[in-house]
């Protein structure tokens, strides 16, 4: 038998991101994966801005996902075969964060670069494992899984089970989650009526210009993903219905069926017949697939994020419309968020249910983003002719003015890139001081600390208040003069203080001056206190019974 700390079970993106920070803090793990390989297909593509800055704690893995990746500023807007517009928030976005943009960058090579930078931690992932049964031991305050190794469809060797003991387990499995089925937690929602595709393709034309486009059309939807490689690109489309059979029809197109995938709609089983007219009216030419596949999206949450000594995350927890690109990030915010707690309860420096807050925070911003992306999604699929039109005149006329106000282009950045994402409401976020506002700061506890450009202009580079946050700790930031009280407890404690001096720049990020700002380690703010006084942190702490530092 073996004895670990957390068994994580499923290693994408948020089971590799759970790993690497709970590896990071301390803390013992096993990841496993009932796939024998790490898989080449591209799947998720949008890394956002909130993910890179997130992965920047992690010796500038943010910057290693940046140079490897594609960076859109945002989408043209086509219209029946004309392009009406660029929705840009480029000029919005370089103010606002190192990683001004979307990157894009196949999940396989993301997985790869997980993969790599756990297995430098120590740590390799256990494929062809498959977690067959668990159950809770409460007085041994631990979990004993049973495992499956091998057996699988390609492996010649017989099963092998294996006893693993875990004081945590968490399911970062995917939609058809065993660490769900197993907790016997529902997953609630319903599934899109529509079929979608998805094809990896080369081609020639205008939209293979290595930027985002989106054909909005009143009876079909397109969007063009830029790809590493010369006139490559990803298009996602809804499957338009079928013309009615015939016995003399090809069987399929030589072109693309290679490439196609088992799981499609018998009515669907190549790239030629669903390309739709807005393939036609991007004016796409010389297409060659090198990928196909069809797809239902779904909208679910689970009913509960923890039961006991077992928690769900990602897709486990939570699936939604691909609007956005914010299904992956999410989970990867969901391993962060999880993994400080997780590493504090362990060292015995917070109590167990310091856990709950994980689904507290998270599942909010979960069911927000089901309904968010769902009425964005339903937007913009919707069949029939009146929606058509709306959809299609919105998109020619209105979107292109809307963008023209940059209090509209912020917005669409930042809740592209999860910035508008805030933990108000929370156990862990503490009142702001009243003095706060009345010094003239709108930075509020709950929410991401803004990034702010020490010297020059914006972009990466340089200096700014986020090189501290390289450190997954408690710690204070100040922007101005820190109180001598604050300075000596700090030193005392064991607490990180960096003080920054007060520039303009801090001033127009909304930040109080000389006032104290405590941020967790997953880089939210905690606490704004516009005293600094030492008490206030330490009544913060203690209402909680939190033990920030390990001294």
């Amino acid at each position: 038998m073996s004895i670990t700390d957390v068994l994580i079970v499923g290693a994408g993106p948020t089971g590799l991101a759970l790993a690497i920070w709970l590896t990071k803090l301390g803390v013992a793990v096993r990841i496993i994966d009932k796939a024998a390989t790490l898989a080449t297909t591209t799947r998720a593509l949008a890394v956002q801005a909130r993910t890179l800055e997130l992965y920047a704690q992690i010796g500038r893995l943010g910057d290693a996902v940046a140079a490897r990746s594609a960076h859109l500023t945002g989408p043209n807007l086509w219209v029946g075969g004309t392009r009406r517009a660029r929705l840009d928030f480029a000029d919005v976005a370089v103010g606002m964060t190192a990683y001004p943009y979307i990157a894009i960058l196949p999940q396989d090579e993301h997985e790869q670069l997980l993969v790599d930078r756990l297995c430098s931690l120590g740590v390799v992932v256990e494929r062809g494992t498959r977690l067959e049964s668990f159950v809770e031991d409460v007085e041994a305050a631990s979990v004993r899984a049973v495992l499956q190794k091998g057996g699988g469809e390609e492996e010649e060797e017989e099963e092998e089970e294996e006893i693993c003991e875990a004081r945590y387990v968490a399911g970062c499995d995917g939609a058809h989650s065993d660490v769900r089925r197993i907790m016997g937690t529902g997953f609630p929602g319903d599934t899109y009526e529509q079929v979608f595709y998805v094809a990896d393709i080369e081609a020639t034309g205008p939209a293979m210009n290595g930027e985002l486009h989106l054909c909005v059309d009143s009876h079909d939807f397109l969007g063009v993903i830029p790809l590493a490689g010369k006139q490559c690109a990803r298009l996602i489309g809804i499957v338009t219905p079928p013309p009615p059979p015939s016995e003399s029809s090809p069987a399929s197109s030589s072109s693309s069926s290679s490439a196609s995938t088992s799981p499609t709609p018998p009515h669907a089983s190549t790239f030629e017949h669903v390309r739709g007219r807005a393939v036609d009216e991007l004016k796409l030419q010389n297409i060659h697939v090198n990928w196909f596949t069809t797809y239902r999206a779904h909208h679910r949450v689970a009913n509960r994020f923890r039961q006991g000594r077992a928690l769900l995350l990602g897709d486990a927890a939570h699936i939604h419309s691909p609007a956005g690109g914010q299904g992956m990030n999410t989970g990867i915010g969901d391993a962060v968020n999880l993994a400080w707690k997780m590493a504090a309860v362990l060292d015995g420096r917070a109590p167990d249910s310091l856990l709950d807050t994980y689904e507290q925070e998270r599942g909010r911003f979960a069911r927000t983003l089901v309904d968010t992306t769902d009425r964005a999604f339903g937007f913009m699929t919707k069949r029939g002719w009146l929606a058509g039109w709306i959809r299609s005149a919105f998109a020619a006329y209105v979107m292109p003015v809307l963008f023209c106000f940059r209090a509209v282009r912020r917005r669409a950045f930042c809740g592209l890139s999860q910035f508008v994402l805030d933990y108000a409401g929370s156990a862990l976020t503490g009142a702001d001081a009243a003095a706060a506002a009345a010094a003239g700061g709108t930075v509020r506890a709950g929410e991401r600390v803004p990034w702010v450009k020490i010297g020059g202009g914006g972009g990466g580079g340089g200096q700014d208040n986020h090189e501290s946050l390289q450190h997954i700790e408690w710690q204070l930031h100040v922007y101005g003069t820190a109180r001598e009280q604050l300075i000596v407890w700090c030193k005392a404690n064991g607490m990180r203080l960096t003080v920054f001096e007060w520039v303009a720049e801090h001033a127009s990020a909304g930040f109080t001056k000389d006032a104290a700002y405590l941020l967790r380690p997953d880089t939210y703010i905690a606490l704004v206190d516009a005293e600094a006084e030492p008490r206030n942190i330490e009544q913060y702490f203690s209402e909680r019974q939190i033990c920030p530092s390990s001294k």
